[in-house]
């Protein structure tokens, strides 16, 4: 099955974003993982927060694009804290992640259950 697109949530220079609730992680995204579509990702943060009763990991996948010439470096693995951990994730280096067509792509342990939410920093202030 193909990856769940996740959209960006743009944060608005000299102004606010009222709280966002994001992508439910569901089996469905911890079975296929989801995709970052026309990725920025020098000005991409993720949000991701666990609601399970374990802590579980999120995966940013190296790229395998000819742009991801750092690729080597592999996946960015960072563990979320059970029952209420949240953790943001970035910004990230094209030359590590970039997936072909300009996507990111991020997985989740098996039993994930929580939130994902892609923000776009803006370029300039």
């Amino acid at each position: 099955m193909p990856r769940t697109a996740v959209p960006y949530t743009p944060l608005v220079p000299n102004n606010h974003l009222t709280d966002v609730a994001g992508t439910t992680v569901d089996s469905t995204l911890v079975t296929n993982g989801v995709v970052i579509n026309d990725a920025d990702p020098e000005h991409t943060l993720i949000r991701v927060t666990n609601t399970h009763s374990s802590a579980h990991s999120v995966t940013v996948k190296a790229g395998t694009s000819s742009a991801a010439w750092m690729a080597g470096q592999g996946d960015l693995v960072q563990p979320v804290a059970l029952t209420s951990g949240v953790e943001w994730l970035g910004p990230f280096t094209s030359a590590r992640f970039q997936q072909p067509g300009t996507k990111l792509y991020v997985d989740f342990a098996s039993g994930h259950t929580g939130a994902i939410t892609v923000f776009k920093l803006p370029r300039a202030l």
